[in-house]
């Protein structure tokens, strides 16, 4: 479906955690994909030192509770399922791209071991460890309450779907999608 395609899952306030996953290229190949014009950049501003933003060369990225890339196994797992979600879009509908979409983001499937998390969360990670290191956390008072897929088409057309927990109630969600189109 698109070329421009970005996922971001959110915890609750009690605790900080997102897993972004994106794909840009300047160049898309499919016929419903947001092509880049000559002169546009994405860039990540992350906390390496770097005094100047990175401009990131087209191509998918991942993002988790770490710097851009950091090669969690959750992340590395959720981005090869994004990848293959977007690979299949030109078959499916918007609506059926969407919710492949949100079944990556919502996959509770723990990636162990993973050294990198362990040794990064250190002791508050332990408790939870099974459970944190799915791309979707599942845990009473931490995880996954909000997700996010956001679809952009050659026209500029946007499709933002946002799906949200229920009163921490994990078997009740409320789903609203917005469409507009982009201003030049």
């Amino acid at each position: 479906m698109s070329d421009c395609v970005t996922l971001y899952e959110q915890s609750h306030p009690g605790g900080p955690m997102c897993i972004i996953f994106f794909k840009f290229d300047p160049r898309p190949v499919s016929k419903n994909a947001y092509s880049m014009e000559k002169g546009d950049v994405v860039c990540y501003y992350g906390n390496r030192g770097e005094p100047e933003p990175v401009v990131l060369a087209p191509g998918t990225y991942g993002l988790s509770n770490a710097l851009l890339e950091t090669p969690w196994r959750k992340l590395c797992f959720g981005k090869r399922l994004f990848l293959e979600a977007v690979e299949r879009s030109q078959a499916v509908p918007k609506e059926a791209l969407v919710a492949q979409l949100l079944d990556v983001l919502n996959n509770d499937e723990a990636q162990l071991p993973d050294p990198a998390i362990e040794d990064q969360g250190r002791e508050y990670v332990q408790p939870i460890l099974s459970k944190y290191a799915a791309v979707c956390v599942r845990c009473p008072d931490y995880g996954t309450r909000t997700n996010t897929v956001i679809l952009v088409d050659a026209a500029g057309q946007v499709t933002f779907t946002e799906r949200s927990m229920l009163d921490r109630d994990p078997s009740r969600w409320e789903t609203s999608t917005h469409e507009f189109r982009l201003q030049s």
